[in-house]
C-alpha cells in the first residue's frame, strides 16, 4: 500500500533499477506519516561513509507530538540495505554517472519502507518526447473510448 509517490523523479529520470530499503525513524515520524504529513519531492539520497542516506524529505510533525521530542522536519534518516546491494549501488553511482532517487513510500509487514531507484538524468529534448509519448496515449485511449460508444 503507497503512502506517497514521487512523480518528479519519473519526470526528471530515467529509472533502471530499483531496491526496497528501510528507513530508520522516529516514532512521532511513524504517526505522521501514517498520517499522510510526508512528501518526497525535493528528497535524494547520498552516499556518506559507506552507508546510504535520505535528505530533504519533509515529514511534518502532529501537533499531538511529544513535548519532550523537538521534532525536526527535515532531519537526514538512515537507510538500510544488505551490505552487498549497498556496494553494488555505491559502485555504480561513482563510476557510471548514476544518481539515486527516492521513489515511493510505502507499507509492508506494518513497516514503512522506500523504493529508492537508480537513475540517469533526463535531457530536455528527453522530457518533451516523454510528454509527447504520453498526450499519443491519451488521445488513442480517448479514440478508443468513442469507438465503443
Amino acid at each position: 500500500m503507497s503512502i506517497i509517490q514521487n512523480k518528479k523523479a519519473f519526470h526528471d529520470y530515467f529509472i533502471e533499477d530499483r531496491y526496497e530499503a528501510g528507513i530508520v525513524l522516529q516514532g512521532w515520524e511513524v504517526k505522521a506519516i501514517r498520517a499522510g504529513r510526508a512528501n518526497l519531492k525535493e528528497a535524494y539520497i547520498t552516499v556518506k561513509d559507506g552507508e546510504l542516506y535520505l535528505f530533504g524529505s519533509h515529514i511534518s510533525p502532529l501537533t499531538t507530538a511529544s513535548t519532550h521530542i523537538l521534532p525536526e522536519p527535515l532531519r537526514t534518516r538512515k537507510l538500510l540495505l544488505h551490505a552487498a546491494e549497498i556496494n553494488k549501488l555505491i559502485g555504480k553511482v561513482q563510476r557510471a554517472g548514476y544518481t539515486l532517487m527516492p521513489l515511493d513510500m510505502h507499507y509492508k509487514g506494518g513497516r514503512v519502507k522506500l523504493e529508492i531507484g537508480l537513475a540517469k538524468g533526463k535531457k530536455e529534448h528527453d522530457k518533451r518526447a516523454t510528454e509527447k509519448e504520453r498526450e499519443s496515449k491519451r488521445e488513442a485511449q480517448q479514440a478508443m473510448k468513442k469507438e465503443r460508444r
